[in-house]
């Protein structure tokens, strides 16, 4: 990837020590089973970015003033178990220096990462995952770390919300919290679903975002697109809400399989990434310092101690 900076923003709000906000690219496809080209998704973000206008009409803002740190991209790809250990580690040092800490893929995978990391900094910990597959397979073709298991680990130990189900195995209901899981389907005649999800999340959210959660009619660039999902206007309406009534904690969008021929899914997935970072600074100054309040006591961070935590430098 070439981009030096996100959006193509100044020096003075893309410096690690002036931003609140970092950026780690992921672009690994090691383990998709359809559609490859997962891989090539961050640098189609990154491109559409630099052509996005960065007001916001929504809310008179320019959230980019926050300072943006695009991080070396993670290149890990000899194994999905690598790949994931490295996310794991450069994602949870960037939290340790109190920044608030996304990533862009890749396949679903690079997820597991992302979860553990936050999972070992938060307590009680609510991972709201927007997708159109439930991923939960314990493993799938002899990875745990495949794509089609995404979710497993963060089903086991955190508070798992998924919104916008409509394709999984048959196996992945012996899992799946149902009372937790809002198919596609039931969202389509339940008016109240927004409310009920977010009742049922902890203070602190991490977001998950497979872009296939989105309807192709507005998202055709995926691995593995399913018909019958989220418009734009209602995914926002319920982010916004999130990331109003708690305190989201970082967040990663995953699975844009771009085509050249179709730019429109590039400037979705660019245009969703600045609205979130949008909602979350909404009601703070530039000036202001920025508290992640991740936990950094030995109790917070044991949720996970099998897991390798040479990572403080």
């Amino acid at each position: 990837m070439n981009n030096k900076t996100y959006a193509g923003i100044e020096d003075q709000y893309s410096k690690l020590d002036n931003s609140k906000i970092v950026l780690i690219p992921v672009p690994y496809d090691g383990t998709s089973t359809w559609q490859k080209g997962a891989d090539k998704g961050p640098e189609a973000f990154l491109n559409a970015s630099e052509n996005m206008e960065l007001y916001d009409i929504e809310t008179e803002t320019e959230v980019y003033k926050q300072g943006v740190f695009l991080a070396e991209a993670v290149t890990e790809n000899k194994s999905p178990e690598l790949m994931v250990d490295a996310v794991h580690k450069e994602v949870k040092k960037y939290i340790k220096k109190n920044k608030f800490v996304t990533t862009f893929g890749g396949e679903h995978s690079i997820s597991i990462g992302t979860i553990r990391a936050f999972n070992e900094c938060f307590d009680s910990l609510t991972v709201l995952q927007l997708d159109a597959h439930a991923d939960l397979r314990k493993s799938y073709q002899g990875s745990k770390c495949n794509h089609a298991c995404a979710l497993y680990e963060a089903s086991q130990s955190t508070n798992l919300i998924q919104v916008g189900i409509r394709s999984m195995d048959v196996i992945e209901t012996t899992v799946m919290d149902k009372d937790k899981t809002y198919f596609a389907h039931e969202m389509a005649e339940d008016d109240n679903w927004m409310d009920s999800a977010i009742d049922q999340m902890t203070d602190d959210v991490y977001i998950t975002i497979d872009l296939d959660a989105f309807d192709p009619s507005i998202m055709p660039s995926t691995g593995t697109p399913e018909p019958g999902g989220l418009l734009w206007f209602e995914t926002l309406e319920f982010l916004r809400q999130v990331f109003e009534e708690k305190n989201v904690v970082g967040f990663d969008i995953v699975e844009l399989c771009p085509n050249p021929k179709e730019k429109s899914s590039d400037f979705l997935a660019a245009k969703l990434y600045y609205k979130m970072l949008t909602y979350k600074f909404l009601n703070e100054e530039v000036e202001d310092d920025y508290d992640s309040n991740f936990n950094d006591t030995v109790s917070g961070l044991n949720k996970f101690s099998k897991y390798n935590d040479d990572d403080d430098n």
